[in-house]
């Protein structure tokens, strides 16, 4: 070693050496050429990592028992990720611990901040008129000599919108999508010309995952457009099947907006990146005061990763009380985004000719995956943790344990404002490997084992990529999921499991225990509290609590929700004591010794308040998103099916009745007026029901109502409960073919309540226990159900009994309504006999 070497090391090692210190100190005002004392910290997190592998190298005895980085007060802005290698590994005697101060709050930030910004002046070239005067303008930043792109900004800690064609949560359909093309037809843009919209992008919404797709070409023709889109997510996004465009009469084609184009600029809170001009154009909210609001945007995708070998570990590092913010995530601009699940994005997906693989015959599609970008990336790593950290304002994930990761935790936890899932666990499928292939690597050492992730609250994640979850877990062993709270994600609460396949693999012995799931499935269905994939022999999903289904408005199928879901191959799973409030839960395709047992509002309630956070941890609540106001709540309601056979070929009844017993529907929930035959039940999947049904019956016609528009019960009465056993009547009719008129009888019946309240009593007077009012296009179904052995005749006078305002509402009612086809003149409503 030259003596000029030997003489730096000793000044930077030599304070702690002979004071036989295990503290070292850093703060935003500090110096790297500083000792890393309290008094003189360092300036930064690397150079912190970097003195204690040098004690480590030198087996320095002031280090045995553990070593602590503290972080003082403040933001500390990196210019690349903090990288943790083997050899700043602790033991389990001295581990390394980076904290924060006591009583102080660090930041690790991968944004830098936009100032400096001015009212607009003169005309900006496609910014709507109504923007002019309103918009305020800023540089954007340059970072070693090139222009900084990103998809975030947010403004004083929130999340501003980066110009759209529709205000929250409004949002288009499409017209058609042509597979054969790449091209998808939309109804024409009001935004004058987007022809030379350089990076303009259309989110499409579809099943249970959202696209991101750069737009190459639009051509508007009449009072439509197309869209053509760059490679390679243009092949991508119309070769692979599932999850592709939806397209239905009954629920409405795929939702989309389009983004990032200044003709878009017209809304408060509104921003847009002018890379041309290497401008930032952002309408501010009447709060925002720019002369000293913090504005900030990301630069870094990941702020840290702890990244070993099989053969040579990290192990015994841990993070105390320190935030992790401002991340960016560049592939949806630079490769377009297109999902299969839980947000891994597809390489290369396409449908087989023919069917079938080694592990499963029958499968027709075949894709390869890649990871989204977290802000913290852990892999080949062991015994190390995550307490009482926050990570929020991030793009993709927040805390990813990929490969190699054994008898690690993840404890008392923040998890807020993220654009993808906030906890990701577990190999799902490397980049080489087709994602139906079972997982089981013949070095165990590789597989995600033995991880605690407790006590965290995950809130407003997955707000940019909807398909992601709160906690997913691909290939997991021995996991533990337990006294968490998740709120307000756009998808599934927890998804565990990958590979659809029934082979066992390398999960197994996985635990989801005691968490709290509430506001979930905000935007895409096929959803969940807990969905599971595959076969986890050994596993267990137990004394969850779970409510509250936003009800999405864009959904395909809007009754295709559920509490719990097992999903393709799941099996071995014990599903017991799990408060639901009710039974909504689905079983698709699983494979062997699943046991369910005791689920549902029957739990004891002193379960709801043992799930989720526990006592030390609930300094998190606080930190709870609300709600989201413009979004109602589901419930379970039983669901109307029709099948209008042709006149000269009447429905077998009994295969009618074997094909609902197949899909667990009471046989006896039948009803039949002429050619038409409705299902009146809860039923667990009805659009698998419907599919059920257009294979046994291919000549007859099949309707789902969906839509159901009008409710009464006994909650409106006094007294308030409903009786024992009901017994329901239903009647259809159609609304005359005026849209104008159609708008009255729906806006009458969202005000009933209100406007009209004497029709609610006459339906107490009645003893009416429940009124459904569902809708299919112009066609209405009417549930009105009884007490079991009363009939409507007798009890119907009662309504207008004293009640004079009944008469005058069913007056007006009339002149919405005729019959469908088939009625005699003059008949409206048409009652279907129960079929015995």
């Amino acid at each position: 070693m030259n003596r000029a070497l030997t003489t730096f090391l000793l000044s930077c090692l030599s304070p702690l050496i002979f004071a036989q210190q295990t503290e070292i100190w850093v703060a935003p005002g500090g110096s790297d050429a500083n000792a890393g004392t309290k008094e003189k910290p360092l300036a930064s997190l690397p150079m912190a990592l970097r003195k204690v592998r040098e004690l480590r190298r030198l087996a320095d005895p002031g280090i045995a028992d553990g070593a602590h980085i503290y972080l003082k007060n403040g933001l500390y802005a990196l210019a690349e990720p903090v990288f943790i290698r083997p050899e700043d590994s602790g033991t389990a005697a001295s581990p390394t611990i980076i904290e924060a101060a006591p009583n102080e709050s660090p930041i690790l930030s991968g944004g830098i901040p936009i100032t400096n910004w001015q009212k607009g002046k003169g005309n900006v070239t496609g910014l709507p008129k109504e923007a002019v005067g309103k918009v305020w303008v800023a540089d954007a930043p340059r970072v070693g000599g090139r222009l900084v792109e990103f998809r975030q900004l947010w403004v004083n800690g929130e999340k501003a919108t980066r110009a759209k064609d529709t205000p929250y949560p409004l949002m288009n359909r499409i017209l058609s999508w042509n597979k054969q093309e790449q091209t998808c037809w939309i109804p024409a843009p009001k935004f004058g010309d987007l022809s030379k919209a350089d990076g303009l992008e259309m989110l499409i919404h579809q099943w249970w995952a959202v696209a991101s797709l750069r737009v190459k070409r639009i051509e508007v023709q009449e009072d439509s457009a197309k869209l053509s889109f760059h490679q390679p997510e243009s092949r991508i996004q119309s070769e692979h099947p599932w999850p592709a465009p939806w397209m239905s009469k009954e629920t409405g084609n795929s939702a989309f907006y389009l983004s990032n184009a200044i003709q878009f600029l017209d809304q408060a809170g509104e921003w847009f990146l002018d890379t041309k001009a290497e401008k930032i154009y952002y309408i501010p909210d009447p709060t925002d005061n720019l002369a000293t609001a913090q504005v900030m945007v990301p630069v870094l995708e990941t702020l840290v990763r702890i990244a070993g070998t099989v053969d040579s570990p990290v192990s015994n590092v841990i993070f105390k009380g320190i935030a992790f913010q401002h991340t960016g995530w560049l592939r949806p601009s630079q490769q377009g985004h297109v999902p299969h699940q839980a947000g891994l994005y597809m390489l290369d997906a396409y449908k087989l000719k023919i069917p079938g693989t080694p592990d499963k015959k029958s499968l027709e599609n075949q894709a390869w995956v890649g990871r989204p970008a977290a802000a913290v990336e852990v892999s080949f790593a062991n015994h190390t943790s995550f307490d009482n950290c926050r990570f929020e304002h991030l793009a993709a994930t927040g805390l990813d344990y990929n490969k190699g990761v054994q008898d690690n935790a993840i404890r008392g936890n923040l998890f807020k404002d993220i654009g993808g899932t906030g906890i990701m666990a577990g190999v799902f499928a490397d980049e080489a490997t087709e994602i139906h292939r079972p997982y089981n690597p013949t070095d165990e050492r590789e597989v995600c084992s033995n991880m605690l992730i407790s006590n965290n609250l995950i809130t407003n994640v997955t707000n940019e990529d909807w398909g992601c979850v709160g906690i997913g877990a691909g290939y997991v062993r021995g996991i533990t999921i337990k006294h968490n709270e998740i709120s307000d994600v756009a998808y599934s609460g927890i998804s565990m499991g990958w590979g659809w396949t029934k082979t066992i693999n390398a999960m197994r012995n996985n635990k989801v225990v005691a968490n709290r799931i509430h506001h979930f499935a905000k935007h895409m269905y096929d959803a969940a509290a807990i969905y599971t994939l595959s076969a986890q022999p050994g596993s267990t999903i137990t004394e969850n609590y779970i409510d509250s289904v936003y009800k999405a408005p864009y959904a395909h199928l809007p009754a295709h929700w559920f509490y719990l879901y097992t999903d393709e191959g799941s099996s071995y799973f014990t599903i017991k004591e799990n408060w639901t409030p009710s039974e909504k839960y689905l079983q698709n395709a699983n494979g062997p010794n699943n046991v369910w047992e005791h689920n549902g509002p029957q739990v004891a309630d002193s379960l709801k308040t043992k799930a989720g956070i526990q006592p030390p941890y609930q300094y998190l609540i606080k930190d709870r998103v609300k709600p989201d106001s413009k979004w109602g709540i589901n419930k379970e309601n039983p669901v109307i099916v029709e099948l209008v056979a042709n006149p000269d070929k009447p429905i077998d009844k009994q295969r009618l009745r074997e094909v609902l017993i197949r899909a667990k529907v009471n046989p006896n929930a039948l009803y039949q007026w002429e050619n038409h035959y409705v299902i009146f039940d809860k039923v667990q999947d009805v659009f698998v029901l419907s599919e059920r049904l257009k294979s046994a019956f291919p000549t007859t016609k099949v309707k789902t109502y969906y839509d159901l528009f009008y409710e009464f019960n006994r909650k409106r009465c006094d007294g308030g409960q409903k009786t024992g056993e009901l017994e329901h009547t239903i009647l259809t009719t159609n609304l005359v073919a005026d849209p104008v008129l159609q708008n009255d009888y729906l806006a009458y019946h969202a005000n009933q309540f209100e406007q009209w309240p004497e029709v609610a009593r006459g339906f107490c007077n009645a003893q009416f226990q429940q009124v459904l009012l569902y809708r299919n296009g112009r066609q209405l179904m009417l549930v009105i159900s009884l007490p079991k052995g009363e009939r409507l005749d007798k009890l119907n006078p009662k309504t207008t009994e004293n009640n004079p305002r009944v008469e005058e509402w069913n007056a007006r009612m009339k002149k919405y309504q005729e019959g469908i086809s088939g009625t005699k003149p003059g008949e409206v409503w048409v009652e279907l006999k129960a079929i015995r």
